[in-house]
């Protein structure tokens, strides 16, 4: 890993690395935040995914966590979104799919199949490399905004016991049937939608192996409220399976980290019980 920055908050540190990744194959950036608890003991971690056109360090500037975290004593990582550094035919032309919009899955349509396997990424090399590099226990849990909203979801829905607990805010819980997750999923994995329900959190509710308690919060002035992120689909498919689920709606909020940065202490506290 090579370390880019490395900065002090609330008696713990920021750090931003690059490594060579298999998954992607090719250079990848996280950072990690580090509380002062890590200098004598390890931490457990939460694993954050931003949404579109986002890297690792919106939510790292955006989000005001890290006060918390230190209470808390929980590191925080932040992946970027997408693999960078490849040129596909119109991967860069639009913010809703290609470059910084990987949706958290692993593509199967080339020239997409060759690196954007962010899935494998985010569940497996990612953890691998910061449990044997930083002081942190392999207990995790997963959160995001949006797009990783949706990738905080599937993650933990498809791996029963890999995470302690899992949060989002204003995700994309219905990708099946909203305009941004039909046109990833036809680029990233072809046209056939049977193979798309995999990598819908709605749709893998029913067969969810692990009751594992979702925490939802969905700004009602949020512009992509009614079109995209349909948060009443997961509701339905929770009722219907008995899946425990807390949707809060929050009055007057959007879809921006202001939002975010208003509720992000009650899903840290959220997190830091089940990992504790």
């Amino acid at each position: 890993m090579e370390l880019i920055s490395s900065t002090k908050s609330f008696g713990g540190w920021l750090k931003r690395y690059k490594h060579e990744s298999l998954s992607v194959k090719g250079d990848m950036t996280f950072a990690i935040y580090l509380p002062p608890q890590a200098e004598t003991q390890k931490v457990p971690v939460l694993y954050w995914l931003s949404g579109l056109t986002c890297t690792d360090e919106n939510f790292t500037q955006k989000a005001g966590a890290f006060r918390k975290a230190a209470e808390l004593g929980l590191a925080i990582v932040c992946p970027d979104t997408s693999p960078r550094g490849t040129d596909y035919p119109g991967e860069h032309e639009s913010y809703d799919f290609g470059s910084a919009a990987g949706f958290y899955l692993n593509a199967t349509v080339a020239p997409y199949s060759n690196t954007y396997h962010m899935y494998d990424y985010v569940v497996q090399e990612l953890p691998h490399l910061v449990e044997a590099n930083f002081p942190v226990t392999d207990k995790r849990s997963i959160s995001g905004h949006s797009m990783g909203g949706h990738g905080a979801l599937i993650c933990a829905l498809k791996n029963p016991g890999h995470y302690l607990s899992v949060s989002a805010f204003a995700p994309i819980v219905n990708p099946t049937d909203c305009p941004w997750g039909e046109k990833a999923f036809t680029g990233y994995l072809g046209e056939d939608k049977s193979t798309w329900q995999e990598w819908d959190a709605s749709l893998l509710i029913a067969n969810a192996k692990e009751r594992l308690p979702l925490l939802v919060d969905q700004g009602e002035a949020d512009n992509f409220l009614a079109e995209q992120l349909k948060p009443e689909a997961l509701e339905a498919a929770c009722e219907q399976a008995g899946h425990p689920l807390t949707l809060r709606r929050q009055p007057g909020y959007d879809h921006s980290y202001f939002f975010i940065a208003s509720f992000i202490d009650e899903h840290l506290e959220h997190h830091a019980k089940a990992l504790s």
